[in-house]
């Protein structure tokens, strides 16, 4: 008999229920990009929770390497593909799929985020969202700084220019001159930009113009200027071991083209040389010479043939 609710017994169920499980959303997935017409990052209190966990994320990214060598190693994995391509005056093994490099380009592709490091890549996606909203709702006090220094000293790390790059520009260009940030974060932010522009963009002309607008004084970064400027190989991969790891890793851009010269005057200056000498000079183990640089020279024993002198 049915009763007045319409269930046998006068008996109503005690709560809805369904056979499909929750979802569980994650937190930084969750929100929208505001140019997708998500608003809530317009909120400046939903823009410091969410940042939070973008820091709670990160620290759990770092715990879970464990130790120092496995997280340098994960960053390591985010590294953008480098276009390789034969040199005329640098002896190089043959490659089939081989185009010259256009030095108005930079010469990385998009980055590539594989999965072993995912936490990091939603990080980053998370970054890129909370900069929008930033943007959107014309924030300009101390937490958007804080939020444009972490982008950018992650993304240097992770060397995705996409992020940094863009990040260094809007902190410059449109909340330094309202908020204005302390004079160590200024240095080192514009540091990060005179390296890319040199480094990565390959433009030492606009890098000095950024450093003379800037006016920055920093020594090692001047030191820099001047080995990129030279072509001096041995000085720029001296300096690479004493700046530190965000600098470093924007001097990595340039490293490629200059061993690849220093390997050019090798071959201009030596019938032969010491591999030992060669490896010390290069930076470089004899291996990595031929995978990554394409050396196509002959080893015999402990020197490296160079040219052979054909007899008459």
């Amino acid at each position: 008999m049915r009763g007045r609710g319409g269930a046998r017994g006068n008996r109503t169920p005690s709560a809805p229920w369904s056979r499909l499980k929750p979802v569980e959303l994650d937190p930084l997935e969750s929100m929208g990009l505001p140019s997708k017409g998500d608003s809530r990052l317009l909120d400046f209190k939903t823009q410091e929770r969410y940042y939070t966990k973008i820091v709670e994320r990160y620290m759990t990214f770092c715990s879970d390497a464990g130790e120092r060598n496995e997280l340098l190693r994960r960053f390591a994995s985010l590294k953008l593909n480098s276009n390789k391509s034969n040199d005329e005056n640098l002896p190089m093994k043959s490659t089939t799929n081989s185009s010259p490099l256009n030095p108005n380009t930079p010469s990385m592709a998009p980055a590539t985020i594989p999965n072993s490091t995912k936490g990091l890549s939603d990080v980053l996606s998370a970054l890129r969202k909370l900069r929008e909203g930033i943007v959107a709702s014309k924030r300009v006090d101390d937490f958007a700084i804080q939020v444009y220094l972490f982008c950018i000293r992650l993304s240097v790390l992770v060397k995705h220019p996409e992020s940094y790059h863009p990040a260094i520009l809007h902190l410059l260009r449109r909340i330094q001159p309202k908020h204005s940030m302390t004079s160590v974060e200024m240095s080192e932010v514009v540091s990060y930009l005179i390296l890319d522009t040199a480094c990565r963009r390959n433009n030492l002309a606009e890098a000095f113009t950024l450093r003379h607008k800037y006016r920055l004084r920093d020594a090692k970064v001047d030191a820099v200027l001047d080995a990129l400027a030279h072509d001096n190989y041995i000085k720029f991969n001296r300096l690479k071991g004493r700046v530190d790891g965000h600098k470093a890793k924007l001097l990595e851009y340039a490293e490629g083209n200059m061993r690849k010269h220093l390997l050019k005057c090798f071959g201009r200056a030596y019938l032969s040389v010491d591999l030992n000498f060669l490896e010390i000079c290069a930076g470089s183990k004899w291996a990595s010479l031929m995978v990554d640089d394409g050396v196509g020279w002959e080893l015999e024993g402990g020197s490296v043939v160079i040219r052979k002198v054909k007899a008459r």
